[in-house]
């Protein structure tokens, strides 16, 4: 007799605004079962989720957990409220059973120290900390949405070996394909508001689904034909025996009203890159690149040639140096040494990894067209905002939403749509994967498949690596950079492993030495430590706040002034200019963050 379910939803529905969100979905957790949730954004998977995790009420249906059984839930922007520090945080996470002591090995585990302000951390080291709490205790259910967002690559393989060594029970959203096929054995799949099991993991979803879709599409064709027929009787037939074929008319009115209720597939989003005229054969040639910050090496000798139709992945761990070396290529940051060489005719458009240029405030209509009109031009030609928003599956009603009320995937939306359309023929896409869902990443392949120009591309993505990448850049430490041809794949079996190895998590491995003084004793063998700051140290910890303050206005003024979305024709060189101090002033603001950070972590480990 099979064990009952640990979790169980039944006849879960929901509505928002008036329009149904789920209607009568079930589904169960049993001990150690590995579960994906997948669908389309704005399917509900999140909402399901946060009902599985008892965060939200259903308007129907209900759920029933084992007595005594464990749940822990990891959301897409977890709360950081009343905790000083990510130590505290995770504490929080433990049943008076546990040992304090895994909280502070599951932080070191993932590359942090456990002091920091959860208020001041980045995207990626909040999904760390969070991701620390939710793992701390192994609990019996693991519900985990979105767990590979703003992870670096070293970090998603290390959880992934965690997630497979667990015995608790997994519920998985990701559009990470590697992530799920790898640690699922079966999928619900959320569409139109209705749940469809398949007894199988990811990796067999996507067949699965577009056989589902396919048997659904000839399904509607019959109705389609019949209510044709049946139409064709009504106005040639029903006269003469008018009293016997009442039924039959009945029966076409209720096909009618059944059909028109009928919710089709969401719409696939359309891409369309604006394209410039083609750049030279040369894109990019670099010889002998260098760039440090104090000590540290960025790029070390590096020399590569990139020509026209070129696809190029750059992977490495988060502080590796990837953004910095992708700015270098493209002379918006100068090198310390060694030559740059960029090719005729470039015309470049970049996907930013931070979403900064988006202001929350700003409407949807003002964010594509720059403000005072309602066109923009795609290769050339004039359309209308609103046909343009329906091509990214925006609703004509969210033109003047802000866009700080868009969900994740929105916001990733209006990003392609308008780095998209900028004419180009060199693109430059830093993470563009994060919040997308399945088929607008399909989707994306296929428009960079088409593209006539070159592209480069940051990302943690696997699978999108091997789908897109003709050659890989991979970080080894140190500030060496080593190409690959190939996706990712190729790169492993080249390399002989994958991104998390002893050289090129050396960063990471850094931070984790650093910090480690702050949660361990030392033995009474291990070298002396200093017991006070230097002067100079004291002097820097005194000066950087100021420093870090100052450094975060002039980014604001300088991002403001590239709002603007007509500088770059009217006014070229301010727009040169001012994208080029961006980047450096965020080169210097992150390496003021660490500095000090790494005074604060040294200052709270000497007791001062």
């Amino acid at each position: 007799m099979a064990a009952p379910p640990l979790l169980s939803l039944q006849g879960i529905m929901l509505t928002f605004g008036g329009k149904p969100l789920l209607e009568g979905v079930d589904f169960s957790v049993t001990a150690g079962a590995r579960l994906c949730l997948v669908g389309r954004n704005g399917s509900g998977k999140s909402t399901l989720l946060k009902i599985a995790a008892g965060e939200i009420e259903p308007d129907a249906g209900t759920r029933f957990m084992q007595p005594g059984a464990s749940i822990r839930y990891l959301s897409q922007e977890p709360n950081f409220d009343g905790f000083l520090t990510s130590l505290g945080y995770v504490e929080a996470g433990l049943s008076p059973l546990d040992d304090l002591h895994l909280a502070q090995t599951i932080l070191v585990e993932l590359g942090m120290g456990g002091l920091e302000n959860p208020s001041h951390l980045s995207g990626g080291e909040a999904r760390r900390v969070a991701l620390a709490r939710a793992l701390v205790s192994q609990p019996d259910i693991l519900l985990l949405d979105e767990p590979t967002n703003h992870l670096d690559l070293p970090t998603i393989l290390w959880l992934e070996e965690k997630l497979s060594q667990l015995r608790s029970a997994l519920v998985l959203i990701s559009h990470d394909r590697s992530f799920l096929q790898k640690l699922t054995n079966e999928t619900l799949w959320i569409d139109r508001g209705r749940a469809r099991h398949l007894s199988s993991g990811f990796t067999e979803f996507e067949t699965w689904r577009d056989q589902e879709l396919e048997e659904e599409e000839k399904q509607q064709h019959k109705i389609d034909r019949k209510i044709v027929a049946e139409e064709h009787w009504l106005r040639h037939g029903v006269s003469g025996r008018r009293k016997r074929n009442i039924k039959r008319l009945t029966s076409l009115l209720t096909l009618r009203k059944d059909r028109s209720q009928q919710i089709l597939p969401t719409g696939d989003i359309k891409l369309d890159v604006s394209e410039a005229q083609s750049s030279g054969k040369l894109v990019i040639e670099a010889i002998n690149l260098c760039k440090s910050f104090g000590s540290r090496k960025i790029v070390d000798q590096f020399s590569t040639r990139i020509l026209r139709g070129d696809r190029v992945g750059i992977v490495g761990a988060n502080g590796a140096g990837k953004t910095t070396l992708v700015n270098l290529l493209t002379g918006v940051v100068q090198s310390d040494s060694g030559k740059l060489r960029l090719g005729a005719g470039l015309e470049m458009a970049t996907l930013e990894q931070s979403r900064s240029s988006l202001k929350a405030e700003t409407p949807l209509q003002d964010a594509l067209t720059g403000g005072g009109s309602d066109t923009i031009e795609i290769n050339g030609e004039r359309r209308h905002v609103i046909g343009y928003m329906k091509d990214f599956l925006f609703k004509p009603e969210q033109a003047r939403t802000p866009i700080g009320k868009l969900s994740g995937g929105e916001r990733g939306r209006l990003m392609l749509a308008r780095v998209l359309a900028k004419p180009s023929n060199l693109l430059i896409l830093d993470e563009p994967t994060n919040d997308l869902d399945l088929e607008t990443l399909d989707l994306l392949e296929e428009m960079l498949a088409d593209y006539k120009g070159t592209l480069i591309l940051v990302s943690h993505d696997r699978d999108f690596l091997d789908r897109i990448a003709s050659n890989t850049l991979m970080s080894e430490g140190s500030g060496r950079w080593i190409e690959y041809a190939g996706g990712y794949s190729d790169m492993v079996s080249q390399r002989g492993e994958g991104a998390l190895s002893h050289s090129n998590s050396a960063v990471l491995q850094k931070k984790q030495n650093n910090k480690n003084i702050t949660l361990h004793n030392l033995s009474p063998g291990d070298p002396p430590v200093k017991n006070k700051l230097t002067f100079n140290e004291q002097h820097a910890l005194q000066k950087l706040p100021k420093k870090i303050e100052e450094l975060s206005k002039k980014k604001i003024k300088l991002q403001s002034i590239l709002d603007d979305s007509d500088l770059y024709k009217r006014e070229p060189s301010k727009f040169d200019i001012a994208t080029r101090s961006l980047a450096e002033t965020d080169l210097e603001l992150s390496a003021a963050e660490e500095k000090w950070l790494e005074l604060e972590i040294k200052k709270e480990s000497l007791g001062k």
